[in-house]
């Protein structure tokens, strides 16, 4: 059994139910928002389908269309629906560590000033509310559509966790003040 990564899954997982060219996948990766929970950018989209093809995890033919250049059509293998399987039971069966650069910037704050820190953490609150009103209204558009219940997921999910981590923030600038005497 081959391991794939993440972003081989992410472009296996668009190939399980269908093949489908480049082309294609990119459409579909901007009609379900991917790059708001995938890393896949649209350059990367033929890098992976060639180590795909490599690992024989897919197969490709070239398919003619009439009045335009034939196109490389990619199709799932039994190895590669086996590879996507064993990667779905391990992702949704393990909490793995998640970099954040925010971590980073808590890390040093002390080589700022107090209140540029507050300064900083009220500017992350701000931004966060963009972010914030986006999931919110993807949550309702998606319950609107009746997506199925793990499509709402992919925005009700980040949407708690973002609501969790700015009551953090606020509680995290009220101790700032308090230990500093802002």
């Amino acid at each position: 059994m081959h391991r794939i990564s993440d972003l081989e899954a992410s472009i296996l997982g668009l190939l399980y139910d269908e093949p489908q060219h480049g082309y294609q996948l990119e459409k579909t990766i901007e009609g379900w928002g991917m790059r708001n929970w995938t890393t896949i950018g649209f350059s990367s989209i033929y890098y992976v389908l060639k180590k795909l093809e490599k690992k024989e995890l897919v197969t490709s033919k070239l398919k003619k269309v009439e009045g335009k250049p034939s196109r490389k059509v990619f199709t799932i293998t039994d190895l590669g629906r086996k590879s996507m399987k064993e990667k779905l039971t391990d992702l949704l069966s393990w909490n793995k560590k998640l970099i954040s650069p925010f971590d980073l910037g808590l890390a040093y704050l002390n080589y700022l000033e107090p209140q540029e820190v507050v300064d900083c953490l009220e500017n992350y609150l701000e931004s966060a509310q963009g972010r914030i009103k986006f999931l919110e209204s993807s949550v309702k558009t998606q319950e609107e559509l009746k997506a199925p219940y793990y499509v709402v997921a992919l925005f009700s999910r980040p949407l708690s966790g973002l609501k969790t981590e700015m009551a953090w923030i606020k509680e995290f600038i009220e101790k700032i003040k308090e230990e500093e005497n802002l």
